[in-house]
């Protein structure tokens, strides 16, 4: 008999998700951790970097006040105070994340290192010893960390990532940003704000990934905080200082260098082989259920998840996704499989690029030729013009038939305009539904609506139209 019903590695969104589950339901569940629980989104990724953002706000805030009628001196900046800030809401969420609580729950929490001795058996590694223990699933959720690229030089220069950058004292006088992606893009404006000078240095375009309408937005406004942005360039090689040397022969010089340049799965030291997982550089190769393609004991979640044909998703939200497959196939044996059509992201700059579904980009690679993109701009909305934040827009992707492909917007607090959206692409809700919808005014939501009331203008305001409403003026 098996020593536990369910051994889960990583006590990350997705690890502490299934096993939050599983140990209430009364299964018999271990959980090996060999860092701080919470992984990587609680202690150096999503809610430090929202935390270090939030003050950045605030200071964006106060100088920009002065539209509004309000006179502030120009804020300062105590960065000691700020980093007690990050570290504080990290200290308070951490409770929810804690042993003591998942011991509560009811599961067995080992922290040390675990890996693979066999298709159903680890081998845990604690203070006291080794420690061998079977299970009859088995679920892998050691999450990711950041990618470090090969380039001459950076190995003996000194140089952050998002997991040591909320550490660094004193101040950063010039933040040197390898990687224009979210953690790039957000820790430039974030260190910008709070009176860094800050580069960007980006071998494509920022924000890639994301509608290029939507991101030229967030281009001009990175660019209005001072941060330089370069695009397009390479990095040659990296010297003291730090110093990037780039393939067009410019140097830039900075004070510290972060490094963003993606993220790796945590494949080292799991002992895959001895469990017959199959791997590769992307992650544990799973269906479309998260099982394992060679061993049907184990389940992957989160970063470390690479279905076959669908690829990896790194955000924290897509790893509590995750656990609900798992619960569902691996608990209550139930069919299940993953859905990304309606994957909302959000970048937490300011204002905030949110997108769920395709961009127009990504629906015309996926072979809809026939597209009705609809736009409704931030300064054309009530609540925008009454803060005086007009920048951004709305952006809706769907068929000539209604149907809805994909939302993005550029505004502040984007991200909470997803939530309609999210809905309507996964139950398949039509534009005339989202456009009949009632949403309180003054809201930057109503954006959105009107977006999807363009759909109906060329019909309503048409010729034929016109002489059906002439024709009934003439009826008593």
């Amino acid at each position: 008999m098996a020593d536990f019903d369910i051994a889960v590695i990583g006590a990350g969104a997705a690890g502490l998700s299934v096993t939050a589950v599983a140990a209430q339901l009364g299964l018999r569940v271990a959980l090996v951790e060999r860092g701080r629980m919470g992984g990587d989104c609680l202690n150096t990724g999503c809610v430090p970097s929202k935390a270090l953002l939030a003050s950045a706000h605030a200071v964006r805030s106060a100088r920009g006040a002065g539209v509004l009628g309000i006179r502030i001196a120009e804020p300062e900046v105590d960065w000691a105070a700020v980093q007690a800030h990050v570290h504080g809401v990290i200290a308070a969420i951490a409770p929810m994340d804690s042993v003591a609580r998942f011991t509560a729950l009811g599961a067995t929490v080992l922290q040390g290192n675990a890996r693979f001795v066999a298709p159903d058996a680890l081998e845990v590694s604690l203070p006291e010893g080794a420690r061998r223990i079977t299970a009859k699933r088995i679920v892998v959720a050691a999450g990711g960390r950041a990618a470090i690229p090969a380039l001459p030089g950076l190995a003996e220069v000194a140089f952050h990532t998002h997991e040591t950058i909320f550490e660094v004292t004193p101040k950063p006088a010039h933040l040197l940003i390898l990687g224009g992606g979210p953690i790039g893009l957000e820790m430039a404006q974030a260190h910008a704000a709070l009176g860094c000078r800050v580069t960007v240095v980006e071998r494509g375009a920022i924000a890639a990934r994301e509608d290029a309408e939507l991101v030229a937005g967030l281009r001009t406004a990175l660019a209005a905080d001072g941060i330089d942005l370069l695009e397009g360039v390479e990095v040659a090689r990296v010297e003291p200082g730090p110093t990037l040397v780039l393939s067009d022969g410019r140097r830039v010089a900075g004070s510290h260098l972060l490094v963003a340049a993606g993220r790796v799965p945590n494949l080292d030291g799991l002992g895959l082989e001895a469990g017959g997982v199959t791997a590769s550089a992307r992650g544990i190769a799973t269906d479309a259920g998260l099982r394992s393609v060679s061993n049907r004991r184990v389940f992957a979640a989160g970063d470390i998840a690479d279905p076959v044909g669908i690829g990896p998703r790194l955000f924290t939200h897509v790893g509590s996704y995750h656990a609900g497959i798992v619960v569902r196939r691996a608990i209550f044996r139930l069919p299940a499989k993953l859905d990304y059509a309606a994957l909302p992201r959000v970048t937490f700059t300011d204002p905030e690029l949110a997108q769920v579904g395709m961009t127009e980009a990504e629906a015309r690679a996926a072979g809809h030729t026939d597209l009705r993109i609809l736009r409704w701009p931030m300064a054309e909305n009530d609540r925008a013009q009454a803060e005086r934040r007009t920048e951004g827009l709305a952006k809706i992707v769907a068929t000539p038939g209604g149907k809805v492909l994909g939302a993005g917007f550029l505004a502040p607090h984007a991200g909470e305009m997803l939530g309609a959206w999210t809905l309507a692409i996964a139950q398949g809700i039509k534009l005339s539904a989202l456009a009949g919808m009632i949403v309180a005014y003054p809201t930057r939501a109503e954006a959105g609506k009107r977006a999807a009331g363009s759909f109906f203008v060329p019909k309503l305001f048409a010729a034929g139209t016109k002489r059906l409403v002439g024709w009934l003026a003439k009826l008593p």
